[in-house]
């Protein structure tokens, strides 16, 4: 009967919380080091889990907010905190979360299921610097451009934000296993956008329309909204063949893009 017990918290804390804690030291490490949390700056720690990686960061924090909403995990995490002055613990939801008013920091090993809500609340909290993510390894590459491709979130979100892959983590390093390696994403916010905030819609619009593949190319889909003639010259002074495939486009391009399209 004990061993069924177990099986079943396994197979909950897999499926539905998609929790797999990283218990490895040197790997826990690796992702504060990454994170650099700023002594003077608030610091969130998302899926806490039983607080691994919590005491690491607290070290290194003014003040640390620990969110577990699994109340098995949650629970040995309150004793953790308990031992550390600057951790308040929070049985919730981060996604429920409101974001803090002052500029704040985001870290942890986010459940993987979870990972574009987590990200997605993380893009439209105003008062945040950067999320340091430990996430499938796949997801973190596509991010990031680590295969040569950009996607659509990364693109449009460029002039706000810059998106790295910082490390890598073994799957051996989590209990249960999972069956594929993490990867250490980092989004920070830059301290002044690419583009005026006025012309960020725009742009956002712009790339909306590239990405959603009408009329074939990205030159195609573009001049239904653009003159053709212009979009060919932004494409040309871009240094891109308009066959080119849209996600290999990159921001750096899209800046050009706008910038030329858009000129007055």
């Amino acid at each position: 009967m004990a061993t069924r017990r177990t099986r079943t918290e396994r197979d909950r804390s897999r499926r539905v919380l998609s929790q797999n804690f990283l218990v490895d030291p040197a790997a826990i490490a690796r992702l504060v080091r990454a994170a650099r949390p700023d002594p003077d700056t608030l610091l969130l720690e998302v899926g806490a889990g039983r607080g691994q990686l919590t005491r690491a960061l607290a070290a290194r924090c003014r003040h640390l907010v620990a969110y577990e909403v699994d109340p098995a995990a949650a629970a040995e995490l309150a004793r953790v905190c308990a031992a550390v002055p600057n951790v308040t613990h929070r049985q919730a939801d981060f996604l429920m979360a409101v974001p803090p008013a002052e500029p704040f920091d985001v870290v942890g090993n986010i459940p993987w299921s979870l990972t574009s809500a987590v990200v997605r609340w993380c893009l439209a909290a105003p008062g945040l610097r950067a999320a340091t993510l430990l996430t499938q390894a796949e997801y973190a590459r596509r991010r990031s451009g680590d295969y040569g491709r950009w996607t659509r979130l990364t693109v449009s979100t460029w002039p706000e934000f810059g998106w790295r892959l910082v490390g890598r983590v073994p799957r051996t390093a989590f209990r249960p296993v999972p069956g594929v390696d993490a990867g250490i994403l980092r989004v920070e916010r830059r301290p002044e956008a690419l583009l005026p905030p006025a012309a960020l819609p725009a742009y956002r619009r712009m790339v909306e329309r590239g990405f959603d593949g009408a009329g074939g190319s990205l030159a195609a889909s573009l001049g239904r909204r653009y003159p053709r003639a212009r979009v060919a010259a932004a494409l040309r002074a871009a240094r891109l063949d308009a066959a080119t495939p849209v996600g290999h486009v990159w921001p750096e391009q899209w800046l050009v893009l706008f910038r030329l399209l858009h000129a007055r």
